[in-house]
């Protein structure tokens, strides 16, 4: 059995990250050098450019630097895949160039809009290859976010908060959001069970808040609450209430070494895939 360019499945895949000096990109760079089923074979980012992506990370030199260049990196190296986690003002144009040129993009920057993901979808149909996009690499977060759509069909109230450190610069989260189109479906399915004049509001019926916003933001009916302090990484809690209870679905990120197997199970996949995924959850069986 071949992948993408005619290797033996049972050699490494070919990466080239991008985003690679940043908090995030740094930790899974280093996941993936250690990695016995990847090959770094390019680096881009518009700081550190020269820098050896290991010794960026505390290993030796292994002769990959960083570079500004991604177009002139995918032209040289010739990658399977893509690894962004840059912005999403750039990860849209990262991901086309790289399609452009038959490699998969797998996607952890947050913030795209869903008009980018279709244009991202159009665009691997047409050359026949795939694409993952996922708010959160962490497995446990996956999780998570499939007991809430379970739990969604149980309890009518809802109310999400998450927490991350204060550099980031979108808001609510992509794992928020995503949760709360999971439960969103569920509602809809549902829909129909509930009479016109007893479905829940989420509390967002007669609201009275002397200061603008406390209730937090809302999607798709869901209230979430953004917290941004230094000291946090990724944290969410997903609380329902009912009758005489309150059940809680928690999910903390200690450390971004967390999303490294979630984001080695996304290249291994993403290379069978054709068109956009959008969550690690449709890779898994759950």
């Amino acid at each position: 059995m071949k992948k993408r360019g005619g290797t033996n499945l049972t050699e490494k895949i070919k990466v080239v990250i991008t985003g690679a000096a940043g908090k995030m990109g740094r930790e899974m760079t280093k996941g993936l050098l250690k990695s016995p089923k990847t090959e770094v074979v390019g680096a881009v980012d518009l700081v550190q450019v020269g820098t050896d992506i290991g010794v960026l990370n505390g290993f030796p030199p292994v002769g990959v630097t960083i570079s500004k260049d991604l177009a002139g990196v995918l032209d040289r190296t010739r990658p399977q895949v893509l690894v962004d986690f840059t912005v999403a003002s750039a990860a849209l144009e990262n991901a086309k160039q790289a399609v452009l040129r038959g490699v998969c993009p797998v996607i952890g920057t947050t913030g795209l809009a869903g008009g980018d993901l279709e244009e991202l979808h159009i665009l691997c149909e047409e050359r026949g290859i795939g694409a993952v996009v996922a708010p959160n690499f962490s497995l446990g977060a996956v999780l998570m976010m499939h007991f809430a759509r379970q739990a969604a069909r149980y309890f009518p109230h809802v109310e999400i908060i998450e927490i991350h450190h204060e550099q980031k610069l979108d808001a609510p989260s992509g794992t928020a959001l995503k949760t709360a189109e999971l439960m969103a479906e569920v509602r809809a399915e549902l829909e129909s069970t509930f009479a016109k004049d007893t479905r829940p509001d989420h509390g967002q019926g007669k609201k009275e808040e002397k200061i603008k916003g406390v209730r937090g933001g809302e999607y798709q009916g869901f209230p979430i609450h953004s917290l941004r302090l230094p000291g946090a990484i990724a944290h969410q809690e997903v609380i329902f209430g009912g009758q005489g209870q309150l059940l809680t679905i928690r999910h903390d990120t200690t450390s971004r070494e967390a999303f490294l197997p979630g984001l080695l199970l996304a290249i291994e996949k993403v290379l069978k895939l054709r068109g956009v995924v959008y969550g690690l959850d449709k890779l898994l069986e759950l």
